[in-house]
């Protein structure tokens, strides 16, 4: 049976080598930079101005909210001797239907949510939402566009513990961040397109937009989850806007990292460092990872709106159903633990947060819908990961992060990769986990990328 395996194996190797080395080069990219997104009969009434927005929970809401949360139905006991192997434990779902009831401050929480200021913005056709927090800030210090981007099921809460440092100047450098921090389209804040198509690399195309309405025509990105897909395509599409691209989920999902990857599981030290390789190898403990964790994956990217209508009818099912995901992708061992470890890095005040951009806004489904999106064949036929970027990229990698690629992968997508940081503590949400540290690498990296631009030769007019 080895010897059939070690054979397989071989051929599979073979094959995407032979895949990855004689496949053409790709072709130039063609993205529609007007595709509209909003109403039909919308269309050419786009209005471009940039109006305030304030987060409101409604007393309505509310009284909705709790009223579903304290009479939901008896829910089914856990198995003997499971955790959160099976999802979120049911004896220990109570006390977060609870507080979620009956503690959490929503008033409070609602002037929380805007003690930075909100906006929002009509980009092709839909109303694109946005956190714009500028730096107070000396005359002398240089004042920097950051785009930073959240996936799912993160929000634009992920990042408030961090964006108080981007916008103060740190020792030893001369400059702090304005820091723009969109919610994705179909996600809390932002509209939902009313037809199929709008993926990370549509996403890419409005952000673009966004940042450049604001008067930005040079910045710097950060992106996590689908953040650093839609980081990826940014890059890809706009090398000549993007000033540089921090991510703490660096894939590199083209032919070439596909082959490099195959190659390592036979000779692990020609790929990845060894200190690193269990990071990565054995593959059958990923693929492990990927049958047992990846179930939601397969779901949104197929019935988005199956699943969609017990998470919009249900808060405890949506709390449950995200919350399970912080559980898990913060650290995967969390699986053991009767409490799912939520507390261990998070408060539950933090995390009925973030489940509050989801219930108020009713986003949960339109969310979803991106996975769907982000695989469709439309997408997968831009074959958008096999072109490379030369913009300066970073990569925040996180030991609990589901995937791990060394350098010498990264490089076959992001050619600039200045450097990485290899944390031996964090996962899945670093800016929410983490933020000093994740804050502190963001500003790192883009002291890294601008030093880059220095040394390189001016090119003459």
């Amino acid at each position: 049976m080895a010897k059939i395996l070690l054979g397989f194996g071989a051929l599979v190797v073979v094959y995407i080598a032979w895949s990855a080395l004689s496949s053409e080069s790709p072709k130039r990219l063609e993205i529609d930079q007007n595709e509209w997104w909003g109403p039909n009969e919308l269309r050419g009434k786009e209005d471009t101005s940039i109006k305030p927005f304030k987060v409101q929970f409604t007393d309505e809401m509310i009284k909705d909210l709790r009223n579903r949360l304290k009479n939901h139905r008896p829910f089914t006991p856990p198995l003997e001797g499971i955790a959160f192997q099976y999802g979120f434990n049911t004896k220990a779902i109570e006390p977060w239907i609870k507080y979620w009831a009956e503690e959490y401050p929503f008033k409070e929480r609602e002037a929380f949510f805007n003690k930075f200021p909100h906006y929002k913005t009509n980009i092709q056709g839909l109303d694109i939402h946005f956190i714009r927090a500028k730096p107070q800030v000396p005359s002398n210090v240089e004042i920097i566009p950051l785009l930073i981007m959240h996936g799912w099921p993160g929000s634009v809460r992920e990042f408030y513990e961090a964006i108080p440092i981007l916008t103060q100047q740190q020792p030893g450098y001369n400059f702090a961040f304005e820091v723009i921090a969109p919610s994705l389209p179909g996600f809390g804040f932002s509209d939902a397109p009313v037809r199929p198509g709008l993926s990370t690399t549509q996403m890419a195309v409005i952000f673009k937009k966004l940042m450049k309405r604001l008067g930005f025509e040079k910045f710097y990105i950060q992106g996590g989850d689908w953040g650093s897909s839609t980081g990826a395509a940014m890059s890809t599409l706009y090398p000549e806007d993007v000033l540089g691209f921090h991510t703490n989920m660096a894939i590199a999902q083209g032919k070439q990292g596909g082959f490099k990857t195959m190659i390592g599981a036979f000779f692990p030290s020609l790929v990845v460092e060894s200190h690193l390789a269990d990071r990565m190898y054995p593959l059958s403990d990923f693929f492990a990872f990927i049958m047992e964790e990846f179930g939601y994956f397969h779901l949104q990217a197929t019935k988005p709106d199956t699943v969609g209508v017990a998470l919009t009818d249900s808060p405890s099912g949506l709390l449950a159903y995200i919350l399970e995901k912080f559980s898990t992708n913060t650290n995967r061992d969390h699986r053991k633990l009767p409490d799912g470890g939520l507390e261990r890095r998070f408060t539950k005040t933090q995390l009925i947060d973030n489940l509050m951009v989801y219930w108020a806004t009713n986003r949960i489904t339109t969310s979803i819908r991106l996975y769907a999106e982000d695989t469709s064949n439309k997408n997968r036929q831009l074959e958008i990961d096999d072109y490379p970027t030369l913009v300066p990229t970073w990569a925040f990698q996180a030991k609990y992060e589901g995937v791990y690629q060394p350098p010498s992968i990264l490089k076959t997508k992001y050619e600039n990769l200045l450097g990485t940081t290899v944390l031996e503590d964090g996962g899945h949400f670093l800016a929410f986990e983490l933020p000093e540290i994740f804050a502190k690498d963001v500003i790192k990296a883009v002291n890294e990328f601008k030093n880059w631009h220095k040394s390189q030769p001016k090119t003459e007019l």
